[in-house]
């Protein structure tokens, strides 16, 4: 079949003392940060989960187990990277990217822009291939209280060739 999509979705803890990070930017004034093994990108994340679900290729704890020391404090943009390369020599190609953040607090609307951006260029794609939605919890849930961030991804690749 030579289109598929795939989805993702990661959650992490608020912490107090890391910077927060989401779709590769840095957040500032944002007062927390997340508690994970790598820089806890919680929309980078579910990004790369969509990809290698698109491509079949399992989930992010597959290809950098939080059991792996040599991911700890790693960069989850350049696992995206790792991953993105991968499925295009493999010939997928992106044909869109859909993101939603759920976080009660920061307020995004100033970062989607940005954060759109940079998923693009992490992705080799045109910032028109690629959404981000941000909703509030709404004060309900663990997201509403303030304990976590979540975020979900789907995408949409196609099959360019044999690989």
């Amino acid at each position: 079949m030579p289109i598929r999509t795939g989805e993702g979705h990661d959650t992490h803890r608020i912490i107090s003392d890391r910077p927060l990070r989401l779709g590769g930017v840095q957040i500032d004034g944002a007062g927390f940060g997340l508690e994970g093994h790598s820089d806890a990108d919680v929309l980078l994340h579910a990004v790369t989960d969509a990809l290698l679900g698109a491509a079949g290729l399992g989930d992010i704890g597959d290809w950098f187990p939080d059991t792996d020391d040599r991911w700890k404090g790693a960069d989850s943009a350049e696992l995206l990277r790792i991953v993105a390369a991968d499925i295009a020599q493999r010939g997928w190609r992106i044909l869109n990217l859909d993101c939603t953040i759920h976080a009660e607090r920061p307020k995004l609307t100033v970062w989607k822009p940005e954060i759109r951006k940079r998923l693009a260029d992490l992705l080799g794609v045109t910032p028109g291939e690629v959404n981000v939605k941000a909703k509030s919890g709404e004060k309900v849930g663990p997201v509403g209280r303030g304990e976590c961030l979540s975020a979900d991804a789907v995408v949409l690749l196609w099959h360019t060739g044999p690989a």
